[in-house]
This record gives structure tokens, C-alpha cells and sequence, in this order.
């Protein structure tokens, strides 16, 4: 009997192989030329490879931006309009923020070039090019060179690419590996440093559903917010000033008006964080039965906590909105990264591609020799990556978690690195304005108390001792003394180290080395620095190998293959049809929501779907303008493009290359995506243009805005 289950998984996993993947891939602009811009045009594209990218033509890339450190934008006018998520200017509109201004309430909408916010520590990039380098890295590296002179020569290789064309620090540039090494490629980036808040949405509309809806479908959210570039009289970048103008960019999305339909082609271009697809069976194994759970538990007591908090005080609720979001993305997407990879029965697929590989290899003699070994040495080092990575896990999670603990590390660097007091306070200044004592002391004894329990013996630190033997294990008792007693506890406080520093940097160093806070935290990093962070290091990096050749073999065994490079923050097209899907038996969810379920919501009487007014007077007069169809108002659409995190504020474009949508999130039964593709189920949202357009014009009466637009109907 097992031996006719692993014949019939063998059969649908060579099926799913080659007939289940026309809406998997996250390609890159400059190799769509050949199968992949044919198949796109197949599927209904109407426009050319060098329509998307091209290196002499203003094109579709030069249309869109990094924005922040992690999303995508779409610039839509010739001045400098960029639209992104709401989640994604989250940090921003709070930033201007208050109890006087709260702008994640009401929302917030410029009248004027006078009214738009600046924005100190945000910033946009513009990939101006990309190209293959790989002949060039490897340059110079001869067979019988040792591998520690190969790194320093591929070292010094990229070193000498990024001097070239950055052209004197004009451009930001990254080299980056595609296929675990196999090939790499240069990407060089224009940043713009003045981006202006323009408009946003109250977060009742650009973030409806809260939490309940998020990772979803059905959504209704109004998920965007509106920027506005700015450059000097030369379209160049510089930093904020009054006198700068709105950025004249080489190329702006037309937006269609017409709407989707079932089947329409779409087709997205972003920024995705991180895929990985050729994962071997025993890191499944592990991401699903260890590390995803171990993490789930460390963000649900944190989720507790800040809850707990947020709804005693509406200081404390606008200080840790986009923290608590934050820890609540990944908790939620991680549950339906389990589930997802269970459902689809991961493991046992890869152990069937895995045991297709090895049959393939055995064929050869020449194989056996260079692949041979590569499961054994794959299952060694996941063996002992196994504890380690929970160690790793403890760290990014529960330690790093604890705000204190990060302050004091970033004040020490700083002090002991003779940076200025007027930046210290800055720095300051920016922390203590969305920090709360209470939370932090409590997210630090829970955090510790599961440091406490799944870290071995041999890794815990000395403060562990003593909170045993002094407070009788209780790690509540220990943080009454230090929390209460720290120069960290308020700004009040710290104030009085920054003022020493002014005087005496020795001093201050030396009072601020005896802080319990950092004593703790200090202790902690010592054991990771000395006695995992190598050892786990080591073994990445000879993971890394392992899957550079694992790969390099699977090309060869399947020549026909289009295997898409896995995502890692680069430009990339995805495209599919807009379609629902079937979450579970009986159960068909369509492609568009509108308006009126968004108000069906509202009846709920839960806080995650409270309605604006004027939204649902709107409603009531069916006063939609030109963007409404047959009576109601379409909100949010699903599609089969394959997204990841970074996808969001992605660009979402029809058959003509016109703007339709923004991606903001995957559907829950997606969500492992990024390990396992699954056309049945992986559907990325995206906010339907037209309901963008509504907000914009007849909610917020910025219809101005409109006028900067090309709108086709």
C-alpha cells in the first residue's frame, strides 16, 4: 500500500509540475522576453516585453517604487502622485498623529501643496536598471582556487560593480543572488528623499475589517493612502524643502474606469519579500511542527498584552496601532502557513520530488558524483539546525520583542560610538513618543518566562540564576525592581544620562553600562554571539551551498522547466486571471465585493467594521458618481497573481497596461504561497480602483486630485 501511495503522489505531483502552474512566477522585467511574454500574450496581454522594461524608453518600471523599506507604489500623475496602501503609510499618518490630530481616525486630506505633510525618514526608489552579472561575479576564479579566496575574489568583484555604477553615489546599488548563486544580477535604484503625505483614508475605510478581515476574503477595505514626490528644479532628489517641486516622473499609470470581470487578465508588478520554493522536506518539517508554533504562542501573549492596554486609553491605542498590527500580520499569515502546507501534504510532495531526484541522479555516474551526497549532508545540517533555530527564534521573537531591550542597545552604540547628544535625544525623542512602560514590563516577564522554559540550560544567562534564587523564579517580582528603577523608564529620566553625556561621555558610558535593562540584554546577545549565532552562521552558509547545487541539479533534470527565481526584494511581473475560489467543500466565494456587503458588515455591531457616516449616507443615496455599477459600489477583487509580502501597494494593470487595482493582501488559504504554490486556492486582493477613485472624490471631496489623472473609461 505505500508503495502505490508514493506512485500516486508521484503522478500528481508530476502533473501539478507542469499543468497547475500558468498563474505561478514571480519573473524578472529584463528576461520576459521569449515564453513568458508570449504566454502573457496568450493569456490576453496586449502589450510588448519593452512596453515593461526597457532601458532606453520611458516603460511600466519607471511607473513604479520601492516605498518605505518594504511595499510598492505606482506613480499616477505627472506630478508626482504615488498611491500605495494604507498599511503601508501606516507609520507615516501616524507620525502626525494626535490626540488633537488623529489622522488614523478621521483620515487626512491636503486641499492644497501647502497642506501635504512631509516626511523626514520616508523615502522612495526608482529602479532605473537591472542586468546580469553572473560572468562578471565569477570573474577571475580559477578551478583549483580554495574556497575562502573565491569569496574574497566575488567579493571584491561586486565591490567594484557597485563603485562603478553607482557614478559617485548618484545611485544606490544592490547585487543580489538569483537560484542560490547561480546567476546574479545588478539592480541600480534612484532614492527620493521628499514624499509628502496627501491624502488618507479614515482607518475605518483604508483599514475596515481590522483584524478580523485581515489575511481574508471576503475584504471591503479601502486599503490605500496618497503621496506626492518632490524634487528640485531639475526633477532631481534632495531632502525637504518648502521650496522643491512635485517630481516629474519619465512615465504615470493610466487608470481604467471600466472595471474587471471573471477571467480578465491582470497583471502586477512589485516588490516580493521572500519565497522558497526549493525548501528541502525536512525544513518544511521543521517550519511547520516547531518554529511556526513556537512563534505563534511568543506573538499571541504579546497581541494579549498590548490589547489588554490599547483599550483602557486612546493615547495608548494610537501609540501601538502599527506595532500591534505589525505583530498581528505574521501571527495570523502563520497560522495559514500551517494550514495551507497541511492541506496540500507538503511534506510527503516534497519527499516524492525529492525521491524523483535521486532516481534521476542514480542514472548517472557523473551525477552520482556531483549530487550524491547532497541529501545526507541536507539532512545532517537540519539536524542540528533544528535546536538552533529555535534558539534563533527565541531571539527574534521574544528577546528583540521587549522595546526596552532594543533602546538601550541602539543608546549604547550610540554613546560608545561618540555620536552627537542633539542625535541621541532625536533618537530619544522618536522612541519615547509611542512607548509605554506598563506594556513593555509586562511583554518583558512573559518573554522571559518562555526564554526561561525553551532555551537549554547551557544558554541561559546569569540574570536567570538569579531571578531562581532571589525572587523565588518569578521573573514578575524581578521586573518590579528593574523596570521601576531604570533611567529608561520615561524620557523625564533618560534625560538626565544625555545631559551627563554632554558633560562627560565616560562617565555617562559608564553609568549607563551598570543599567540593569542593558545588563539583561547584554547577557543575553553574549551567549548568542559567542556560543549560537557562529555555529548557526556556519551551517547557513553551508545550507546555502547545498541548495545552490540542489537547484543547479533540478535545472538539469528538467531542462523544460521555467523555474522563476525565488523572491528576495526585486522588481518582479506576476500575472493570472481575476477568479474567486472554493476555500473548503460547498463553499464558492466570488472575485468582487462591493459596498453594500461592506454595510452588511457594519450591522455586526463589532468594532472591527464600524462605518463612517458620510460612507454610509453615501450608501444610502446611492451616490456612487461614474464609478458605482447596477445600484452599489465595488470595493476590493481577487486574482490568481502570485504575491508575497513586499507585493504590498503593488501595481495590479489590465491587458492594456492600465491601472486597476492596488495589491494589499493573499487570502488566509494562500498564505503558503511562499513555500507551495496552490492555483486552486492562492488568490491575491487587491482594492479595486474605482472604489479608490469614490473615496478620493466623493467621500473626501478631494476630487482635485482627480484632475492631475488620466482616467480611461
Amino acid at each position: 500500500m505505500k508503495l502505490l501511495k508514493s506512485h500516486l503522489l508521484l503522478v500528481v505531483f508530476l502533473i501539478t509540475s507542469f499543468t497547475a502552474k500558468a498563474d505561478e512566477g514571480m519573473w524578472l522585467l529584463s528576461l520576459l522576453n521569449g515564453y513568458t511574454i508570449e504566454d502573457m500574450q496568450a493569456e490576453g496581454f496586449k502589450l510588448t516585453a519593452e512596453d515593461i522594461y526597457s532601458v532606453n524608453e520611458a516603460c511600466l518600471m519607471d511607473a513604479v517604487v520601492i516605498f518605505g523599506g518594504g511595499c510598492t507604489g505606482e506613480l499616477i500623475s505627472n506630478e508626482g502622485l504615488v498611491l500605495t496602501n494604507h498599511h503601508c503609510g501606516y507609520g507615516a499618518i501616524q507620525a502626525h498623529s494626535s490626540l488633537e490630530n488623529d489622522y488614523l481616525t478621521d483620515g487626512f486630506w491636503a486641499m492644497s501643496r501647502e497642506e501635504e505633510l512631509p516626511n523626514p525618514t520616508l523615502s522612495v526608489r526608482f529602479l532605473r536598471y537591472m542586468d546580469d552579472v553572473t560572468d562578471d561575479v565569477f570573474a577571475n576564479i580559477g578551478e583549483d582556487i580554495s574556497s575562502g579566496d573565491k569569496n574574497e575574489i566575488m567579493k571584491a568583484n561586486v565591490a567594484a560593480l557597485v563603485d562603478e555604477a553607482s557614478e559617485e553615489g548618484k545611485y544606490e546599488v544592490l547585487v543580489r543572488p538569483l537560484y542560490y548563486g547561480n546567476e546574479y544580477y545588478i539592480f541600480v535604484y534612484e532614492r527620493y528623499q521628499d514624499v509628502r503625505l496627501v491624502g488618507a483614508p479614515p482607518s475605518s475605510i483604508g483599514n475596515f475589517g481590522e483584524d478580523n478581515d485581515n489575511w481574508m476574503w471576503p475584504r471591503h477595505t479601502g486599503d490605500f493612502s496618497i503621496f506626492r514626490i518632490y524634487a528640485n528644479a531639475e526633477n532631481e532628489p534632495v531632502s525637504y524643502d518648502p521650496e522643491n517641486i512635485p517630481y516629474t516622473p519619465r512615465k504615470s499609470f493610466e487608470i481604467s474606469v471600466k472595471g474587471v470581470q471573471k477571467g480578465d487578465f491582470t497583471m502586477l508588478m512589485g516588490y516580493p519579500g521572500s519565497t522558497q520554493q526549493f525548501l528541502y522536506s525536512d525544513a518544511l518539517e521543521h517550519m511547520t511542527q516547531e518554529s511556526l508554533p513556537l512563534k505563534i504562542d511568543i506573538r499571541t501573549k504579546r497581541l494579549e498584552i498590548m490589547d489588554k492596554y490599547m483599550k483602557e486609553s486612546d493615547l495608548v491605542r494610537i501609540q501601538y496601532a502599527s506595532k500591534y498590527r505589525g505583530v498581528s500580520n505574521s501571527w495570523k499569515k502563520w497560522k495559514g502557513v500551517i494550514r495551507g502546507l497541511n492541506r496540500l501534504d507538503a511534506i510527503e510532495r516534497k519527499h516524492v520530488e525529492e525521491a524523483e531526484f535521486e532516481q534521476w541522479v542514480s542514472e548517472s555516474s557523473d551525477r552520482q558524483k556531483e549530487y550524491g551526497e547532497l541529501f545526507p549532508q541536507f539532512e545532517d545540517i537540519y539536524s542540528q539546525l533544528s535546536t538552533l533555530g529555535i534558539m534563533i527564534d527565541l531571539q527574534r521573537e521574544a528577546v528583540y520583542s521587549v522595546e526596552l531591550f532594543r533602546f538601550a542597545i541602539g543608546i549604547q552604540r550610540m554613546m560608545t560610538g561618540s555620536v552627537s547628544a542633539e542625535r541621541i535625544s532625536a533618537y530619544a525623542d522618536n522612541f519615547y513618543k509611542n512607548y509605554y512602560h506598563a506594556i513593555d514590563k509586562e511583554i518583558f516577564v512573559a518573554m522571559m518566562t518562555t526564554c526561561f522554559w525553551h532555551l537549554d540550560d547551557n544558554y541561559h544567562p546569569e540574570f536567570f540564576q538569579l531571578v531562581q534564587k532571589k525572587y523565588k523564579g518569578s521573573f514578575d517580582l524581578f521586573a518590579d525592581k528593574i523596570f521601576e528603577k531604570t533611567i529608561f523608564k520615561s524620557l523625564e529620566e533618560f534625560e538626565s544620562i544625555i545631559a551627563l553625556y554632554e558633560r562627560n561621555q565616560d562617565k555617562a558610558l559608564k553609568k549607563l553600562n551598570k543599567e540593569p535593562v542593558l545588563e539583561c540584554v547584554n547577557e543575553i546577545l553574549d551567549i548568542y554571539d559567542q556560543s549560537i549565532l557562529p555555529e548557526y552562521s556556519l551551517l547557513a552558509s553551508s545550507l546555502n551551498h547545498l541548495y545552490k547545487i540542489y537547484v543547479k541539479g533540478l535545472m538539469e533534470m528538467k531542462p523544460d522547466v521555467r523555474y522563476y527565481p525565488d523572491a528576495n526584494f526585486t522588481l518582479r511581473v506576476t500575472y493570472g486571471k481575476v477568479q474567486g475560489y472554493e476555500p473548503r467543500d460547498a463553499t464558492q466565494l466570488d472575485y468582487y465585493t462591493t459596498l453594500s456587503g461592506l454595510i452588511e458588515k457594519s450591522k455586526m455591531g463589532e468594532h472591527d467594521y464600524v462605518v463612517p457616516k458620510k460612507l454610509e449616507q453615501l450608501f444610502i443615496e446611492k451616490d456612487f458618481g461614474h464609478y458605482g455599477v447596477d445600484g452599489t459600489m465595488p470595493v476590493c477583487f481577487t486574482a490568481s497573481n502570485h504575491t508575497s509580502g513586499g507585493n504590498s501597494g503593488s501595481t495590479v494593470i489590465d491587458a492594456e497596461g492600465r491601472l486597476i487595482g492596488i495589491n494589499f493582501d493573499r487570502n488566509w488559504e494562500g498564505t503558503m504561497s511562499d513555500e507551495m504554490y496552490d492555483p486552486n486556492q492562492c488568490r491575491n486582493i487587491s482594492v479595486d480602483i474605482r472604489y479608490v477613485l469614490f473615496i478620493i472624490d466623493k467621500f473626501a471631496g478631494a476630487g482635485y486630485l482627480l484632475d492631475e489623472m488620466v482616467l480611461v473609461e
